[in-house]
């Protein structure tokens, strides 16, 4: 008898054999464990994340939901409100120049690089993507930093991570959970005060002005949306470079040619968002009847878009389960798909190829040391506690 639960410690360590089960057998599957319908193949995926009249985000995007936040962030409202909250955070965006944030990427991905050189083994995630992507969410959202810094990066970074994992046990978030989300939302909102008091060229300053046509983000969805930018930036892209590295390690011949031309990481980075995206799964809410390969789904349940099925898709991707840079995976779930892509993407994209740059410069050849790794207990996204890396 088969079962699918995105709990379950075996799907966070290799969900790829369960998805294959359910793209063949069960495209539109019942779990009771996750108490939700599992949408597995690449078409049905995209065809859901179109439709948002039927299949809504405003109960939360999150498997396991963080309490107060549906219906009041991008990743959670519908058509008219998301648009509105999209084009306001979109503004925003536009505003913080991302070539203004090269330079100051490059810098920290080569100190921090260099902080490694000549070491003989390391963990990649405490040593190198942690304090990367800290730093550079910092940067770009104008979080105090130097001087101005009262709580540590590392305590930012751990109340995040925190965020997005759930308890393996109870199918919930945990009162650990609900804290470190309670303690992001005040400590966004300091920062928030601070911006408006004083205003800078960041992300957080352009969010809390962000006005088109008179219209602004009230003061909820300024909070909530900087919270959520804040979990979602150091863990979406903390865990996939961390995914990344994996990779690396692993594929030494497609290491090696990132190595010699770093031209190549952009195809190297697309590929290994569709091989091992960090984010796996997000839910929806059915707002009517749905019938998909023989089953009825009721309005009112929720629906699963498991995003790494999807892209490991025969159906899509011809021999998916192999890694190869010069694929160009056109149309990968990655950053999600539809009305709900992420608007992260390109900063994203940015940071990876320099990060990965400079971290080459320093150490070229590595391998990982451990065959099995601790993953994250989370039900949405998927990456390891720890990487440790041998330099050959």
């Amino acid at each position: 008898m088969f079962s699918f639960d995105p709990y379950a410690p075996a799907v966070d360590a290799n969900p790829f054999p369960f998805y294959k089960t359910l793209r063949d057998e069960h495209p539109c599957f019942w779990s009771p464990e996750a108490d939700m319908w599992i949408l597995s193949r690449y078409a049905d995926i995209v065809s859901a994340g179109q439709d948002a009249q039927t299949y809504s985000s405003a109960s939360g995007n999150l498997m396991t939901e963080l309490p107060g936040r549906a219906g009041a962030t991008l990743g959670t409202t519908d058509a008219p409100r998301h648009d509105r909250l999209r084009g306001l955070i979109q503004h925003a965006f536009m505003k913080r120049n991302l070539e203004s944030l090269s330079e100051p990427i490059r810098d920290i991905a080569r100190e921090v690089a260099e902080s490694l050189r000549g070491k003989k083994q390391f963990d990649f995630i405490s040593e190198f993507s942690s304090k990367f992507t800290v730093r550079v969410l910092f940067a770009a959202l104008g979080l105090p930093t130097g001087a101005e810094v009262t709580v540590p990066e590392s305590t930012v970074r751990d109340k995040a991570v925190m965020m997005v994992q759930s308890d393996p046990v109870t199918r919930t978030k945990g009162p650990e959970h609900i804290a470190a989300y309670n303690w992001m939302q005040d400590y966004a909102a300091g920062v928030i005060a601070e911006r408006r008091a004083s205003p800078r060229n960041d992300l957080i300053s352009h969010f809390s002005m962000a006005e088109i046509d008179g219209d602004k983000l009230d003061e909820r969805e300024v909070l909530l949306t900087t919270t959520t930018l804040i979990m979602a930036g150091i863990e979406s892209l903390g865990g996939f470079m961390a995914m990344f590295a994996l990779n690396m390690a692993d594929f030494a011949d497609a290491r090696r040619q990132c190595v010699a031309n770093p031209a190549l990481l952009a195809d190297a980075v697309e590929e290994s968002l569709r091989f091992n995206t960090s984010a796996q799964r997000f839910r929806r809410r059915l707002m009517k009847d749905v019938t998909l390969h023989g089953q009825t789904m009721k309005a009112g349940d929720f629906v699963c878009l498991a995003y790494g099925s999807g892209n490991r898709d025969e159906r899509q991707y011809p021999n998916p389960d192999a890694y190869d840079i010069t694929r160009k995976p056109r149309g990968h779930l990655g950053f999600g798909g539809g009305v709900h892509a992420c608007l992260g993407t390109a900063i994203a994209r940015l940071a990876v190829k320099i990060a990965f740059d400079e971290f080459h410069k320093v150490v070229p050849e590595y391998h990982r040391v451990q065959e099995q790794l601790p993953w994250m207990p989370s039900s949405t996204f998927r990456s390891p506690l720890v990487l440790e890396l041998a330099v050959v």
